[in-house]
């Protein structure tokens, strides 16, 4: 059923192509995570002698995390970033996929950035439109599938890109320095006014797995270790979330996706964690730039703690980025990432893009296109056709 449902999908696609402050981090297990968090994050408690409040219906947010977790039961999803703008051959053409070209189906997950919102540019930092962004997290949305977006924003104080690290007081003056207390405001109001637009033809909000602020435990973004204390970078957090709260945003699912480490414990891991009325999906930013071993073993590692973690705090997880750089090794998914993905209750795996110098997924020519079709054919790894209902 598979098969002929993705010939038949792949068959629909090119004839489209051709024609167009962090609280108590730690919560009982049994206390189910959507319950965790709405936008009115800090809420009063209940007076015992007010009339009891009516149950509310969950919020977007809610019913995609409910959908992950329903998910999760079956297998592990597969998400690529920009997967309909761009491949190893091609760009820009309507429908055109890498992974639909190579095993005739979408993926389950698709990622988008919005780096560059913030200066009111029309394109984003990887020079694809933002009219075009919007229209095709709809048309996914439409599909059945899942969006998860970043955000790379620029430098506010420099002026350069977001991996402009030349300046360690950028956070610092974003809390405190009017001038760009004011800047950022304006920033996130944007970000805001993009997010508002990703609605169905109906009006409804599509949900979104909202991942800012990702790999912070790195230090080649303004935002990274070496650049801001633990505090700030709750500060910083808190900002952001809190005005998109504030703007009625209850389709974002918030994840927070520290870089691939190796050796977290749960104290270094708190440090900056924002807390779980703040966190609904856990994430990790997986590649592998060294040897297999040391890729491995510190994978293991990682997943062994996140897997402890959520369980501990009622929380899901997922790859939130992941790949090996033009994936020299024919047999790389199914000999090294799958295997260790199988050990874990993920949620998906997320490769980023196709650029033609340096891509995280085959095309039917590439090297390692003939593994990839065996991991789609794995009954627990889910493409979109595996999530529609």
């Amino acid at each position: 059923m598979k098969k002929i449902l993705t010939i038949a999908l792949f068959a629909l696609a090119l004839t489209t192509a051709t024609s167009a402050a962090p609280s108590t981090p730690a919560v009982p297990a049994s206390v189910s995570p959507m319950l965790q968090h709405r936008c009115s994050l800090h809420s009063p408690l209940h007076s015992p002698l007010a009339p009891p409040k009516k149950p509310q219906p969950p919020t977007i947010a809610e019913l995609l995390l409910q959908r992950l977790q329903s998910l999760q039961q079956r297998g592990y999803m597969f998400g690529h970033q920009d997967d309909t703008f761009y491949g190893l051959k091609w760009e820009w053409d309507a429908g055109k996929s890498d992974i639909l070209a190579t095993v005739g189906d979408y993926p389950a997950v698709m990622g988008f950035d919005l780096g560059g919102i913030e200066m009111g540019d029309a394109k984003n930092l990887d020079s694809v439109p933002f009219t075009r962004i919007r229209e095709e997290i709809i048309r996914h949305h439409q599909r059945g599938g899942i969006i998860t977006i970043s955000w790379h924003p620029r430098n506010p104080v420099t002026g350069g890109t977001a991996w402009d690290v030349s300046d360690n007081t950028v956070v610092q003056k974003i809390l405190n320095d009017p001038a760009s207390k004011e800047k950022f405001a304006l920033w996130m109001q944007r970000v805001a006014s993009f997010l508002k637009k990703l609605k169905t033809p109906d009006g409804q909000r599509i949900p979104i797995i909202f991942r800012p602020w990702h790999e912070n435990n790195g230090s080649w973004f303004w935002w990274g270790q070496k650049l801001c204390s633990d505090e700030e970078f709750h500060a910083l957090w808190n900002t952001l979330q809190d005005y998109l709260c504030a703007q009625g945003l209850d389709n974002l699912l918030w994840s927070y996706s520290p870089n691939l480490d190796g050796g977290w414990n749960e104290q270094r891991f708190l440090a900056r964690y924002p807390g779980n009325d703040r966190v609904q999906l856990l994430g990790e930013d997986a590649y592998q730039w060294g040897t297999e071993q040391d890729f491995i073993k510190a994978l293991t590692a990682d997943l062994d703690f996140l897997d402890a973690f959520c369980k501990k705090n009622g929380k899901i997880y997922a790859m939130t980025e992941c790949g090996y750089k033009n994936i020299p090794d024919p047999t790389w998914w199914t000999r090294v990432l799958k295997p260790i993905m199988d050990r874990y209750p993920i949620s998906y795996f997320h490769t980023w893009r196709n650029y033609k110098k340096e891509f995280f997924a085959p095309d039917p020519d590439q090297y390692s296109a003939e593994d990839f079709k065996a991991l789609f054919r794995a009954p627990n790894t889910l493409f979109l056709l595996d999530i529609v209902e």
